[in-house]
């Protein structure tokens, strides 16, 4: 029996083939989770950076309200300094009840000092999250695109290259997706 060369070269091809849509299919199914966990975390994120300007503009006007305070007690007290008439006791209540203003304004203010610290906290690590998918995304973008060039020059070794991002890539995705600590610091300060 003769056996043509040429016979296994389309079985080889179509073997690729396969190896490379599964290969696409699987990674595309990866990327669109991780891009709905991704979109998800983006929503935390700019609520987070919404609440820290919202708290930094509140202690600002806390700010503003325990320095009016602040400056209503001086000036009660230099006008009532001069009193000669006994009714000293009404400036007194006066200056006691703008003293507690100024100390409400200022606990209030450290409160609100508080919250947009942790705001910022919270976006920190909602931004490593985030890293995390759009590294994943890139890393999966080029493997597809290797497995296309390999599909189409039938390079079983452009197969196997791809597999590198792919890998890459998709531990990426599940350590977003479950919240492992795993970030190639090198690589987003590269991109950012």
């Amino acid at each position: 029996m003769d056996t043509n060369p040429l016979d296994s070269v389309p079985e080889r091809s179509s073997r690729l083939n396969a190896c490379v849509a599964i290969s696409v299919a699987l990674l595309s199914t990866v990327m669109g989770l991780c891009k709905v966990k991704d979109d998800n975390i983006v929503q935390a994120m700019q609520q987070a950076q919404s609440d820290k300007i919202d708290h930094w503009n509140f202690y600002q006007a806390r700010n503003l309200r325990e320095e009016i305070a602040r400056s209503t007690v001086v000036q009660l007290r230099l006008q009532a300094g001069g009193r000669a008439d006994g009714k000293t006791a009404e400036w007194d209540e006066a200056i006691a009840r703008y003293e507690k203003l100024a100390a409400d304004q200022a606990l209030k203010k450290e409160e609100l000092r508080k919250q947009a610290e942790q705001d910022q906290q919270t976006y920190d690590a909602l931004n490593l999250r985030d890293d995390q998918f759009d590294l994943s995304d890139a890393a999966i973008s080029i493997a597809i695109a290797l497995l296309a060039i390999a599909a189409l020059t039938q390079a079983w070794w452009l197969f196997g290259l791809a597999l590198v991002p792919a890998l890459f890539g998709v531990v990426l995705g599940v350590a977003g997706l479950v919240g492992w600590a795993l970030h190639p610091q090198f690589l987003a300060a590269l991109l950012t």
